[in-house]
């Protein structure tokens, strides 16, 4: 455990999200403060018994949509474009990687009254500042589709 493990907050953060997991892909997941609380099911795809359960997959892809909508709307502002109408839509994929497993990102991203080469530049321009984005990039291949 490093020294900032375990802390609350550390330097330079604007904000600590906490959760725990108990029981893997088949068990539970719920946050320190009581917001999300959700059973976690093994889809049927890979092997599971399915359920009415989420998985890891899918927090990711909400997580992914919802921050990289956020970050369209940052964007948008800066360039006095509206862009709350917006939807984006994340699919996240798992893959068998060697011994390992890797994820696959697709962003689908609609602005609805935004020209296509604007709201192309828009979404490249997002993808630089999403958190997710960041995070991934040159680790996860994520491919961005305006529609």
């Amino acid at each position: 455990m490093t020294q900032n493990e375990g802390n609350q907050a550390t330097a330079g953060n604007i904000y600590m999200a906490q959760a725990t997991a108990h029981g893997g892909r088949a068990g539970s997941v719920e946050s320190s403060d009581g917001h999300l609380k959700l059973d976690l099911s093994v889809p049927g795809e890979m092997g599971g018994p399915g359920g009415s359960g989420t998985n890891p997959e899918q927090l990711f892809a909400a997580g992914y949509a919802a921050c990289f909508q956020g970050a369209l709307g940052v964007v948008g502002r800066r360039s006095k474009v509206d862009t709350a109408q917006s939807e984006v839509t994340a699919q996240v994929g798992l893959q068998k990687s060697g011994l390992s497993f890797a994820l696959d990102v697709e962003l689908h991203v609609r602005i609805p009254g935004v020209e296509r080469e604007l709201a192309e530049k828009l979404v490249h321009e997002a993808h630089q500042v999403c958190p997710y984005s960041v995070a991934t990039r040159g680790n996860v291949d994520v491919r961005l589709v305006v529609l």
